[in-house]
């Protein structure tokens, strides 16, 4: 059993090795035109200007964070002094470490990402297929570095904490490393979203609604900004929430494992999460390059079916094809890490079978989630009909209808995560606990664990499912390079249809990264209470009372957080934008020349202003809003006591689910009513009254027609929505548990 942790660190450092090999498959092919290459290189310049000067920004203050966190545990932890000491040493590497490898993964990923936008637009010359498989394994090299390095790094650090010498108490000493993936990953999903909305509400309101020019129009002097911003909200941005994603679920899984443990001798109780995520980076595997050229079915050959529904076919069996194996790797690490151990189970079904049966809940509830944002966010729906149809009478129906659909769409996704919960707890339960654990009032441990494991199920697929967001950048890149370079039609027409898929790939993570962290927020809050009182599974101690008048003020500022949080969030992007917009009108009115209708006589905008603009928007804007989420709860924590912390963690996180539920599926709907209209679907009789699109009557109410300036005003309010607040408060939730998590010492020592 001991011999298992080798199998996360083999695999692990298989993924990177196969990520090597993804990235040399998409830097062997070709960059295209000149003119392609041009553009690329001036998105390469912005992406990179902007990481590294964010990075810089990140790293200083992680070091701070991790030397004032280091000596609030030594001087004021719990225990003798050297206890104090080895805690804090350990809790600082951990951070330091965790912030790297997050910081590692979001880098060489968007780097990867911004050098495959040109091939992947080179590629479109010769064939749909070449291009889908070019932009995949482009998004690949990020989603499995994501995985492997913070699969790497919670086994190298078990090891090196003296993982087999004081097992049950080695995972407490690694909830740094979650702390660290936390911090760098709000500041880097949060920055990231400032920067790319900024520019994306410049250009689409100036160049869209004011200019009438289309999108990714080499005249807007935004257009740079606005491709630069796809790399680092998207992939940058969204790795590091990844990355948090599973390391915190890996810790978390491992610190209630450590109590199984303890009462049974089973190590494979702590080993589980590594393992099984092992197997799911080999599933994700098998799913990525099953998508091969040869499998798609080119436009010229498949009359009348629609080229995107074509690619997205492929990316949806590899993704089935990843799920079919993670459910066969779920049942296999139960049966190898948890089949030997003594725990006997309800109606002679073996233990491992009811924890196989609690992952497989994970995993539906990700496909669960897959098909409940597609209901939202694509348009062959009604939400989005709805909007689209709405904005024939302007843009405050526009809002409203949208507004609307955003409060309707939390209902489904609850749901889905209600009834995960509570049947991943079933199954757990199934499993008796050990006589240790059998006594009067003790809390359902085995329960809690089934619930775990299903998120580590729902987790498996991570490496798949950041493939895909990461494919939509790259697509979106490749269709803005094939425009501004000029090329054909037919080419245009292969980028469109990827670009279409990139959009339903990127909402479709924004669901599955909140249902991931659903699941993970209540495994941590367990994880949570473990740590505080020393896995003691006492029900007197593990209540938390709402009736309590201190929990309850923690319980609202919890919930205020949330809402506080998103203001910041979209006020940073509404100033940013505010400037962007001003310098974009004064380049097209200092500039004429810009607008020329010969190309002769056109001259180039100012790109590199507006990058600047974006850039610095987003590093000044970020500060605030992260400092306020990683100090509310040390406060709450400090001031109102450890049970008061637990009270807020329950409320911030119910809240937070709730909050970005809406504001990523409405803001979603509301871009796609756009790309709705763009398409030509929305047609009308001269009434102005919606008709079928067969309706030989009806007419087009394409792009620049007032309905389309009224869907992209709509675009635009939820633009912020859904690519800035809602993703940072996936991070924000699972921030608030392991900042706790690593202070919970300190909270308890300072109230008893």
């Amino acid at each position: 059993m001991v011999n298992f942790i080798w199998v996360p660190i083999v695999v692990g450092l298989l993924a990177v090795l196969f990520a090597a090999y993804l990235v040399s498959y998409v830097l062997r092919k070709d960059r295209g035109t000149p003119e392609m290459q041009k553009i690329a290189n001036a998105i390469f310049a912005g992406a990179t200007a902007y990481l590294n000067r964010q990075y810089r920004t990140i790293a200083l203050l992680s070091i701070v964070v991790g030397l004032v966190v280091a000596a609030a545990l030594a001087f004021l932890g719990q225990g003798s002094q050297a206890d104090k000491i080895d805690l804090a040493w350990h809790t600082a590497v951990a951070f330091l470490v965790g912030a790297l490898c997050s910081g590692i993964s979001g880098y060489i990923g968007m780097y990867v990402a911004v050098q495959s936008n040109s091939r992947t637009a080179s590629a479109a010359r010769r064939s749909l297929g070449e291009a889908l498989v070019v932009s995949l394994r482009g998004g690949a090299v990020s989603g499995f570095l994501v995985v492997a390095l913070s699969l790497l790094g919670v086994s190298a650090l078990f090891l090196l904490f003296g993982g087999y010498v004081n097992a049950g108490h080695t995972p407490s000493l690694l909830v740094g490393f979650g702390f660290g993936a936390s911090f760098v990953a709000l500041f880097a999903q949060l920055g990231g979203g400032i920067y790319t909305k900024a520019a994306d509400v410049g250009a689409d309101l100036v160049g869209k609604v004011e200019a009438n020019i289309p999108e990714d129009d080499p005249r807007n002097p935004a257009v740079i900004a606005d491709l630069v911003g796809d790399n680092v909200g998207d992939c940058a941005g969204r790795g590091a929430d990844l990355f948090e994603s599973t390391a915190a679920e890996n810790i978390g899984t491992m610190i209630l494992g450590a109590t199984l443990y303890q009462a049974t001798g089973n190590i494979g109780w702590m080993l589980f999460p590594l393992v099984v995520g092992a197997f799911g980076i080999i599933a994700s595997a098998i799913g990525v390059l099953y998508v091969r050229a040869s499998n798609v079915i080119e436009p010229d050959k498949a009359v009348g079916r629609d080229p995107s529904q074509i690619a997205m076919n492929q990316l949806n069996i590899g993704y089935y094809i990843t799920c079919i194996i993670s459910v066969i790797g779920i049942f296999l690490g139960s049966y190898l890490l948890l089949g030997g151990n003594a725990v006997p189970a309800n109606y002679s079904i073996p233990a491992w079978v009811w924890y196989g049966l609690a992952g497989c809940v994970g995993i539906l509830l990700s496909v669960a989630f897959v098909f409940i944002t597609q209901y939202y966010t694509a348009g062959t729906w009604r939400p989005v009909r709805e909007i689209a149809e709405s904005s024939i009478t302007g843009p405050a129906t526009t809002i409203i209808s949208g507004i609307t659909i955003g409060f309707e769409c939390v209902v489904m996704p609850a749901l889905a995560i209600s009834a995960a919960l509570g049947l991943s707890y079933f199954f757990g339960s199934q499993v008796q606990l050990p006589v240790e654990l059998q006594r009067l009032g003790v809390i359902n441990v085995s329960g809690i664990f089934g619930t775990a494991i299903a998120t580590v199920g729902m987790l498996m697929s991570c490496a798949y499912v950041l493939t895909m967001d990461t494919f939509g950048p790259i697509t979106d890149n490749a269709g803005g390079i094939t425009e501004m370079s000029g090329q054909p039609e037919a080419v245009r027409q292969i980028t469109d249809a990827l670009d279409s898929v990139g959009n339903t790939t990127k909402a479709l993570t924004k669901g599955y990264g909140l249902g991931s962290a659903a699941l993970a927020a209540f495994l941590l809050f367990s994880a949570y209470l473990d740590v505080l009182y020393g896995f003691k599974h006492d029900a007197t101690v593990y209540r938390v009372d709402i009736a309590n008048i201190a929990i309850f003020i923690a319980a609202l500022l919890g919930l205020t957080l949330i809402f506080f949080f998103c203001s910041l969030a979209i006020r940073a992007v509404g100033t940013a934008s505010k400037r962007m917009i001003e310098e974009v009108r004064r380049q097209f009115r200092e500039m004429p020349n810009i607008m020329a209708d010969d190309p002769a006589d056109r001259v180039d905008p100012d790109y590199a202003r507006c990058v600047d603009i974006s850039t610095n928007g987003a590093l000044r804007a970020m500060i605030l809003p992260g400092a306020i989420a990683v100090l509310t709860p040390i406060a709450v924590g400090m001031i109102l006591g450890p049970q008061a912390a637990a009270g807020m963690l329950m409320v911030s996180t119910m809240g937070g689910i709730v909050v970005a539920l809406f504001l990523n599926n409405g803001g979603g709907a509301w871009d796609n009513a756009k790309k709705y209209i763009e398409s030509g679907f929305l047609r009308a009789n001269v009434k102005g009254q919606v008709v079928s699109r067969t309706d030989p009557e009806g007419i087009v109410l394409g792009k620049n027609s007032e309905a389309h300036k009224a869907s992209v005003i709509g675009d635009t309010v939820g633009d912020p929505f859904k690519d800035t607040a809602g993703p940072s408060l996936h991070v924000l939730i699972k921030l608030l548990s392991t900042i706790t998590l690593v202070l919970a010492p300190l909270f308890y020592l300072l109230h008893g």
